[in-house]
């Protein structure tokens, strides 16, 4: 993937749901200073709090590109989008997305890039050739986020725990597998645009072998539960041979995101299944506590909520962004008992 030309300003189109704009939540939130502004259709209502610049004003302003921070359900770019990325490009605005459809399938935007000098830069594109799984075990150690439901926390659960991971003294490394994840990380691989049959070779691929004591941390993709997604989660979580998963929850959801009539599982039957996965290729496999994202809770709300599932379940309740994960890091770190044989 060729080098982004920072800083960013976000487009959000004409998005009104505001987990379609993960891309751009993410950039915000763990690529600050990197992020000047964001630009968005009269439909749109989903804001990051950012200051509003047209493509023309952006490009005043010194930004260097455009990056598409909406990622809709199917990865396709409507038509309705192409003229403020073709005014981007005409100022010479490099234009930037994951989502599946290529940029330089519209002839309009092939032209104003030649035009303006910018480039289209396609993060989710796989044209590598990439191995198929082999379950072979590989030294050094992973941890892998998983969730009930898609957009609910596990990019920016990985995120915090190699940020809390490096501050406990240990080694470890953020693994992009998602379009905003290679954008954060500057490298990655788009699993969800990865032929079926590759998916567990590329989550190899992705963490090789290391040293015994370097963690690496994968960021999950999907969920076991959804009806549309559930197949690359699994292929990640068998090529990925996790010793430990973080599972991730949103209370405020009772039903898959934009599938009212498939309910969420419960957690303990979430931390079972994925458990039960994840066994296949690695049989010593532990859940190392519970990641929440708690924003639809009042403090009491949470402290309350918190205390009950750590009760429940044994284990680390964290919010990433309210409590940090310190608690489960110190859950990832400790030794390991034998498995009885």
């Amino acid at each position: 993937m060729p080098t982004l030309r920072k800083p960013y300003v976000i487009f959000l189109a004409d998005v009104t749901l505001a987990s379609d704009a993960k891309t751009g939540f993410g950039l915000r939130d763990w690529c600050g200073p990197d992020v000047i502004g964001e630009c968005r259709l009269p439909q749109g209502t989903v804001s990051l709090g950012l200051p509003a610049l047209r493509p023309q004003e952006a490009a005043v302003a010194g930004a260097g590109s455009l990056v598409i921070g909406v990622a809709v359900v199917g990865g396709q770019l409507p038509h309705a989008w192409l003229p403020p990325l073709v005014e981007a490009l005409d100022h010479g605005l490099d234009v930037v997305s994951g989502m599946h459809t290529r940029l330089a399938s519209f002839p309009e935007l092939v032209k104003a890039a030649a035009r303006g000098g910018g480039r289209l830069v396609d993060v989710r594109a796989t044209d590598r050739v990439l191995p198929t799984g082999t379950g072979i075990k590989r030294p050094g150690k992973r941890v892998l986020t998983v969730g009930t439901d898609c957009a609910l926390g596990k990019k920016y659960t990985a995120l915090a725990l190699t940020r809390a991971l490096h501050a406990a003294g240990a080694r470890a490394t953020f693994r992009a597998t998602g379009q905003t994840g290679i954008m954060i990380a500057g490298k990655g691989i788009a699993v969800d645009a990865v032929v079926a049959d590759f998916v567990a070779g590329a989550a190899e691929l992705l963490s090789p072998a290391n040293d015994p004591d370097h963690w690496d941390v994968i960021e999950g993709q999907g969920a076991l539960f959804h009806p549309a997604y559930a197949g690359v989660t699994l292929g990640l979580i068998h090529g990925s041979q996790p010793d430990a998963i973080v599972l991730c929850h949103d209370p405020s959801r009772q039903t898959i995101e934009d599938y009212p009539h498939v309910p969420l599982p419960s957690l303990g039957a979430a931390i079972d299944r994925y458990l039960e996965s994840a066994q296949l290729t690695n049989p010593d496999v532990r859940c190392a506590g519970i990641a929440i994202n708690s924003s639809s809770l009042d403090e009491p709300e949470w402290l309350a909520y918190q205390s009950r599932l750590a009760a429940e379940f044994d284990r680390p309740v964290c919010d990433p962004m309210r409590t940090g994960v310190d608690a489960i890091v110190q859950q990832l770190l400790q030794p390991r008992r034998p498995r009885p044989q």
